[in-house]
């Protein structure tokens, strides 16, 4: 595919903005994916491209969090695995179960987990004990998660912190840090069967790589300097966000 000016001034402003807030508060995908539609590439080839540049942003922020001594290393990897599980099964479940329905079941929780994420925010924000139920609640909440991202996919991010802070136990930063590595996880999973496919636009998408690993790094600098009330913030906009697609696609 011929990829011209105009795509470059939308794609990769765009993509840098975007994974600057995936690195903080996840969900960036909800502004990377419709920039590559906006500049004009079919659905399967901006699925393909965004997963090439947002891989990059997101393997930027992890290093960047791992290096910070923000992610709990054993969770996050159990997570990851049955995240790829349950990725699977999700997709499985989107060819059988109505679309528009799951959408009408997002638009009441969603502000429902807003209004839990105002609660928590009068709560103490630390890391506790991984203990043996934890672990296995971080093995939960990965297929769980897993699942809706292979279902439906945006604001996986968000979900993942909010149960790695909720259900096992993180600090908010902790938490924002160890989603990177299931983000990363199903990222790659994802990429590689769109590469086989050939669904990416190398021309377009290795260029928004390079912003996407500047955004990621600049992010998870942010959110490790800003703490869990500057996260919490961007997560909200990132709800905001996706509450407003949803109303849009439904209506």
């Amino acid at each position: 595919m011929a990829v011209n000016l105009h795509m470059y001034l939308v794609v990769l402003p765009l993509v840098f903005a975007a994974a600057v807030v995936d690195a903080i508060g996840g969900g960036g995908g909800l502004i990377s994916l419709p920039a590559y539609l906006v500049a004009g590439l079919p659905s399967d080839l901006a699925s393909g491209s965004n997963k090439l540049s947002a891989s990059f942003g997101t393997l930027v922020a992890t290093v960047k969090f791992f290096r910070s001594g923000k992610i709990m290393l054993k969770p996050a990897l159990v997570a990851a695995a049955l995240a790829m599980i349950g990725a699977f099964f999700g997709a499985q479940i989107n060819e059988r179960l109505s679309d528009a329905a799951f959408r009408v079941v997002l638009l009441i929780l969603i502000p429902l987990i807003a209004l839990l994420m105002i609660m928590r925010h009068t709560a103490p924000d630390r890391s506790l004990p991984m203990t043996g139920k934890r672990l296995a609640l971080c093995r939960l909440i990965g297929l769980l998660v897993g699942a809706y991202d292979g279902f439906f996919g945006p604001g996986t991010g968000v979900l993942l912190i909010l149960g790695f802070t909720w259900a096992a136990g993180m600090d908010t930063v902790t938490a924002s840090g160890s989603s990177k590595v299931v983000n990363l996880a199903s990222n790659i999973s994802a990429l590689v069967a769109h590469f086989m496919n050939g669904n990416i636009v190398f021309s377009l998408a290795v260029p928004a790589m390079v912003c996407s690993a500047l955004g990621g790094y600049l992010g998870s600098w942010l959110a490790i300097r800003k703490g869990a009330r500057f996260i919490r913030a961007v997560m909200m906009g990132v709800m905001v966000l996706l509450l407003v697609r949803l109303a849009v696609d439904y209506l």
